[in-house]
Parts: structure tokens; C-alpha cells; sequence
């Protein structure tokens, strides 16, 4: 009995599909990465931003003349500075990048906590367009180095209001 010639074309065209499949596959796969992480930058500018919000909540809200930083960044669940207790969270975020909630933390000069980052040393995707109150991220090259921080509003001081001597 003679051979088949076709059993080589055969594998040969499953070969090819193989590979192209693979190829298809991998493309898929990279552009899945990348939204994702896009994903998770977005997420990681919320969650900044409403830890920044809270940090500056707790600040704001200081008893007496002397503004004071959360010694922690659990302080922002329970605040029991006054007699009724204050929340400024209802829970600590997680950071979306490591999908923890360990944050690295920037301290106030009073020894609080004036700020956030994220831990990640990963490139990140924006480095421009952020709001106005995002601007300082612009040109960050890892997550790390964009830092979320409360920063007070010092009232503008009038022209005219000079000491008397």
C-alpha cells in the first residue's frame, strides 16, 4: 500500500494554525496586561485621592487653634478626639496596584501622617492630563512616586494689611 502525501500537508497546516493561534493568544494576553493596569492606575487616583480628602478632613477639623495630622491612617475610621466619634473613612482603601492596604506613608513635620503612595515600582501609563489637584504626579516614572498629599490652604494675605508699628 502506497503512503498518503496529504498526512504531511496535514500536520504541517495544524503546525501553522498552532502557531498562529499562539500568536493571537499572546497579543490578547499583552493588551489584557495593559488594560488592566490602566484599570488600576485609574483605580489608584480614586483611592489617592480619597485618602488625601480624608487626611485633609481630619486636619480641617482639628479642635482648638493647633491643626494637627492623623497619627495614623487608622485615626481617619474613628477619630476620638471629641466626645461623639468621627469618621472620615469607613474603611482604609486598598491600594489597587498591590491590592493590600499597606500604603507607604509621608510624615507630617508634626510626626502625623500628611500623605499616601503607592508601594508598586511599576512604569506607569499617564504622565500627564491630571486635575489640578493631581498636577505635582505629572512626570512620576513608577507608582511609588506619586504621592498624595494634604497640603493646607494658607489664607491669602491682603496688601494692605501691614503691622502697625
Amino acid at each position: 500500500m502506497g503512503r498518503n502525501h496529504t498526512q504531511g500537508f496535514t500536520y504541517l497546516f495544524v503546525l501553522i494554525l498552532l502557531a498562529t493561534l499562539g500568536a493571537i493568544l499572546a497579543a490578547a494576553g499583552t493588551q489584557w496586561a495593559t488594560i488592566d493596569q490602566r484599570t488600576r492606575e485609574a483605580a489608584l487616583l480614586r483611592s489617592g485621592s480619597t485618602l488625601r480628602t480624608a487626611i485633609g478632613a481630619y486636619y480641617e477639623s482639628s479642635p482648638g487653634t493647633v491643626k494637627r495630622y492623623p497619627p495614623s491612617l487608622e485615626a481617619l475610621l474613628r477619630d476620638e478626639r471629641y466626645l461623639a466619634i468621627r469618621r472620615y473613612l469607613r474603611k482604609i482603601p486598598d491600594d489597587p496596584l498591590s491590592r493590600q492596604s499597606e500604603w507607604g506613608l509621608l510624615a507630617a513635620p508634626d510626626g502625623g501622617v500628611m500623605g499616601v503612595y503607592s508601594r508598586s515600582d511599576r512604569t506607569v501609563f499617564k504622565t500627564g492630563n491630571f486635575s489640578p489637584l493631581d498636577a505635582s504626579l505629572a512626570g512620576g516614572a513608577a507608582y511609588s512616586e506619586w504621592q498624595f498629599v494634604y497640603v493646607p490652604v494658607t489664607p491669602p494675605v491682603p496688601p494692605d494689611a501691614h503691622p502697625q508699628q
